[in-house]
């Protein structure tokens, strides 16, 4: 019994690695390297003096600075050592080829490697990187880059700490304008409470499916678990157009375009989870392997995928983190129950002797 529960398990496994392998894309670039989640809160709190039309705002979890220029005039983002690094104007966004910042601020980490031609002091050479009148860059000013806290928050780790304020120098013309902001430590929850509460929902989970297994209660058992694959499909769905949104996408058709370019396989995760709960709902054949691998895909890259937000204290949302874990767990109990119950559903129909005609 083992052996052949074990070897079912690896078949739905095995063809849900096929439906990743088949269907991943690569993320989108504005957020190749967002983070799953952080503990350390970065805000914005002024643009001094204040330019209508001027709007700065966080996204990525905290990972870019998002400067949106409606004004009428060009703003320029100045570098690390006083030079133009952005120009975002009427013509578009421009970034300065020489100036150090545009290489450093490629990745979150700022460890590139500066090219000969990175010369602060040089003529700025603009070369256009965007049509619109909006832009967003990582900035080492605004964000907490050492692999080790600060000393404040290893000396009393379980308290929220003002890291820095910090401060991005921008220019209008000939006018000095400062984006003003905040870089936060913010204690990380309990992580193990999480995973105990996750613990106890795939005990819950697992007993229905011991119930799915057995006859005649097992179809009705199986519609259930059919009902709860659906809830963990649509929380699948809106977790990655909640990372979209925090990512800076604007309106219907920038979601859309962000999870069709960046998060296809978290949509069609979430999808397929909902399709595969209905087919159980409807009772229809095959719908047994259909939970299992819908679940195995759920729990994969739905939950597990995003299980960081369990130990971080921000996550890459717009709503509060606790909404953010629960989700998770719900998609990690939701999809491994549905597994397990649809292998068993499969073990069980498989053991049922096929009656035999007269």
């Amino acid at each position: 019994m083992i052996r052949t529960l074990l070897a079912r398990a690896g078949l739905v496994a095995a063809a849900a690695c096929v439906v990743t392998l088949g269907t991943a894309a690569p993320a989108a670039a504005h957020g190749a390297d967002a983070p799953d989640g952080t503990d350390y809160r970065t805000r914005t709190t002024a643009v001094a003096p204040a330019r209508p039309g001027l709007e700065v705002r966080v996204v990525e979890a905290g990972a870019r600075l998002e400067l949106s220029n409606s004004t009428g005039r060009t703003i320029e983002v100045i570098g690390y050592s006083g030079e133009p690094y952005l120009r975002v104007g009427p013509d578009g966004v421009f970034e300065n080829s020489r100036s150090p910042a545009t290489y450093l601020n490629r990745t979150i980490s700022g460890d590139t490697a500066l090219p000969a031609e990175a010369d602060p002091a040089a003529p700025p050479s603009w070369r256009r990187v965007a049509d619109g009148p909006t832009v967003r860059w990582h900035d080492q000013r605004a964000l907490w880059q050492e692999s080790a806290p600060p000393a404040e928050v290893r000396a009393a780790p379980d308290r929220e700490h003002r890291v820095r304020d910090w401060a991005v120098p921008l220019r209008d013309g000939a006018d000095p304008v400062l984006i003003k902001g905040t870089l936060d430590w913010v204690p990380p929850p309990d992580a193990y409470t999480w995973w105990a509460v996750t613990i106890v929902g795939l005990l819950a989970m697992g007993a229905l499916g011991l119930v799915a297994a057995a006859a005649p209660a097992g179809a009705r058992a199986l519609s259930a678990v059919g009902a709860l694959l659906v809830v963990g499909g649509v929380l699948a769905v809106v977790y990655p157009v909640g990372r979209e949104l925090d990512a800076g996408a604007l309106g219907l058709g920038g979601v859309v375009l962000g999870l069709l370019s960046g998060q296809i396989w978290s949509l069609l995760t979430g999808l397929g989870a909902i399709a595969a709960g209905w087919y159980a709902l409807a009772r229809r054949p095959g719908a047994d392997f259909a939970v299992a691998l819908a679940g195995a895909c759920l729990a994969l890259f739905a939950g597990a995928a995003n299980a960081a937000v369990f130990a971080r204290s921000i996550a890459p949302v717009p709503w509060s983190p606790e909404v953010a874990r629960v989700m998770v767990a719900a998609a990690l109990i939701t999809g491994a129950g549905a597994t397990a119950a649809g292998v068993l559903r499969l073990h069980a129909t498989a053991k049922t002797p096929t009656p035999t005609r007269p």
